[in-house]
């Protein structure tokens, strides 16, 4: 019922930057949870940063101060700026939606691969 469509993804070197977008369509509800996680290889999906429809913001410390999230609620759309890149940030970038009133309705994009390497 939600579709998820990221696009940013590409090869930059350590201390570069690239921005990450996310394009949500379908059943949107207004009151939502987006946000972006990764999964590198050899090792689990974790957190990178979420936001709600109001704004509030949750990031992991390891991105924390390098990245930033954001959202534009009139085109459901949410961004990740992502500056001074390092090498242990490569990893398949995943977008997340998830209904703040109906719990379970939870959805991912397809990914998109981020690779910092020299």
């Amino acid at each position: 019922q939600v579709q998820l469509v990221e696009s940013g993804g590409g090869l930059v070197q350590p201390g570069g930057s690239l921005r990450l977008s996310c394009s949500a369509s379908g059943s949107i509800f207004s009151i939502n949870i987006m946000g972006w996680y990764r999964q590198a290889p050899g090792k689990q999906r974790e957190l990178v940063a979420t936001i709600t429809s109001d704004y509030n913001t949750n990031y992991s410390d390891s991105v924390k101060d390098r990245f930033t999230i954001s959202r534009d609620n009139a085109k459901n759309t949410v961004s990740l700026q992502m500056d001074s890149l390092k090498p242990e940030d490569t990893a398949v970038y995943y977008c997340n939606y998830k209904h703040t009133v109906i719990l379970t309705y939870v959805y991912w994009g397809e990914g998109t691969q981020v690779t910092v390497s020299s």
